[in-house]
């Protein structure tokens, strides 16, 4: 016999597709030759996977070696066919009966000495076998526990490619994967360490309710980070489908931590004021990669002093703001990131930053009005709560802890209104207020009298706020309403919602 195939997987940004890897073996001068759309590692892997099935003591196969990834029209990234190309070519010489393998899934990358290396991606990877009805899969040692985690799918692992041939030509057992991974971790900073600053409490619970994107403006000691780092300790868990995506495109970015457990808690992403365009959405020749935008999927993504960014890193945020999603476009084909992420923004109000306030800053209006002028107006605009948070006092410094509300009694209201949030939006794809298109709200039954909205509508007359402004007060007001337990706002909520958006002077 002188065919042989083996099933693996490939990645397409966070879509998975099973291929096919073909041997065919030939009487000819020995050459082997990689079709099916290979990238730069696959090209590689022919010195690889030589390399791996000499030094495991077998022999390779002195013939015209042609191998075939279906399908060809598919781009192929990385290293994980490793294993499955050298699994193939020792089915298609001969050495290994390949009936063992049928119906599954084979993943892993070679070292030179035989030993199989865990890849990026196999979270992804099985999730698509699962899909394309393979329940069977065989991974590295070193990605066991991730590929563990989804359901439906019996895992084993090898180590190296000795202990594959003989788990192939004679049955010996391969490696069960570990049991569940322990519980994440303790939770992380409280939000009853911060001192005063209500109204940025408030801001803050707002936020978490309905999914709304986050603005904090004011002197430095006035709390803003610490507001921002304690946002994930009052969002709710992620379900088993959120938790599944967020871990996937961890898995992709080889950042899960070990044990490869689901990550059931929102992610926090912070880069810092030099990071580029790519980190931030993505990027990287061949297969772009997911940046921080999409890390924070399901999360939060927080931008420390704001306007040190660079303009055309923060306009790149505007189009997954407002899809939820990163589109890539390359030269060997588009990827797509998932981008549902809630933006926190931190910003002091001038280059000089005094702590005592405005009152004693040094900075000529022109140049306060260029610093933060770096935070453009179509930004801006899609941020739904933008607040200026006062100065600390000291007696407010000297109670923290003391009078604040700890995380676990805001998150539980905040628990408490995205349920009713999602029993409202129940069947429409939707899961929080933010998320809910502004011309949906503006018709029966959502609509909202026009007795409650008559400032709102005002404002937007006289071009203080703009359409998309106006959709994100009236989503914030339907916010505040789910947090008081009411089933539609009033104007109340408007007026709060404005305040919120626009400031005290709303």
């Amino acid at each position: 016999m002188s065919y042989a195939k083996v099933l693996c997987v490939g990645l397409v940004g966070v879509t998975g597709h099973v291929v096919e890897v073909e041997a065919d073996l030939a009487p000819g001068l020995p050459a082997v030759a990689i079709s099916g759309l290979p990238d730069t590692a696959l090209h590689e892997a022919r010195d690889r996977v030589r390399a791996a099935i000499v030094n495991s003591g077998q022999r390779w196969p002195n013939r015209r070696i042609t191998l075939n990834l279906l399908p060809a029209t598919l781009p192929k990234f990385g290293s994980a066919f490793d294993l499955a190309i050298a699994v193939a070519l020792l089915g298609g010489s001969g050495e290994l009966p390949l009936l063992p393998l049928e119906r599954v899934v084979v993943l892993g990358e070679l070292g030179l000495d035989g030993t199989v290396r865990p890849v990026r991606g196999v979270l992804p990877m099985v999730a698509a076998a699962a899909r394309a009805g393979l329940h069977r899969v065989v991974v590295p040692v070193g990605n066991a526990a991730e590929a563990a985690v989804v359901p439906g799918v019996r895992v084993r692992a090898v180590d190296t490619l000795h202990r594959m041939v003989d788990f192939v030509r004679d049955g010996t057992p391969l490696i069960e994967p570990p049991g569940p991974a322990p519980a994440e971790g303790p939770d992380g900073p409280d939000l009853s360490e911060v001192a005063g600053q209500a109204l940025g409490r408030r801001a803050l619970e707002v936020a978490a309710a309905g999914g709304h994107h986050l603005a904090l403006f004011g002197p430095p000691g006035a709390g803003k980070t610490m507001l921002a780092e304690r946002l994930p300790s009052i969002l709710p868990a992620l379900d088993d489908d959120a938790a599944l995506e967020v871990t996937a495109l961890h898995s992709i970015a080889g950042l899960l931590p070990a044990g490869g457990r689901l990550l059931r808690r929102p992610p926090f992403q912070a880069p810092h004021h030099t990071a580029t365009v790519a980190s931030l959405v993505g990027g990287g020749s061949g297969l772009a990669r997911p940046g921080a935008v999409s890390l924070a999927h399901r999360g939060v993504l927080f931008l420390d002093e704001a306007p040190e960014f660079g303009k055309g890193a923060l306009e790149a945020l505007r189009q997954p703001l407002e899809h939820g999603r990163v589109q890539l476009a390359r030269s060997r084909g588009g990827t797509e990131y998932p981008a549902r992420t809630q933006l926190v923004l931190a910003a002091n109000p001038c280059p000089c930053a005094r702590p005592a306030g405005d009152a004693y800053c040094e900075c000529a209006p022109l140049v306060r009005r260029r610093y933060l002028g770096r935070l453009s107006g179509p930004l801006l605009d899609r941020i739904d709560v933008q607040v200026t948070l006062p100065p600390l006092r000291a007696a407010e410094l000297m109670e923290a802890g003391a009078t604040g509300e700890s995380s676990a009694t805001v998150a539980a209201r905040v628990a408490a209104a995205r349920r009713a949030a999602a029993d409202r939006w129940a069947g429409s794809g939707w899961r929080v207020n933010a998320e809910v298109p502004g011309p949906w709200l503006r018709r029966p039954p959502w609509r909202l009298p026009g007795r409650d909205t008559r400032e709102l509508r005002g404002r937007l007359d006289s071009g203080s706020l703009s359409a998309r402004g106006f959709d994100r007060v009236v989503r914030m007001a339907w916010t505040i309403a789910d947090l008081d337990g009411r089933d539609r706002p009033h104007a109340d909520d408007v007026r709060e919602a404005m305040q919120l958006r626009m400031g005290d002077g709303a």
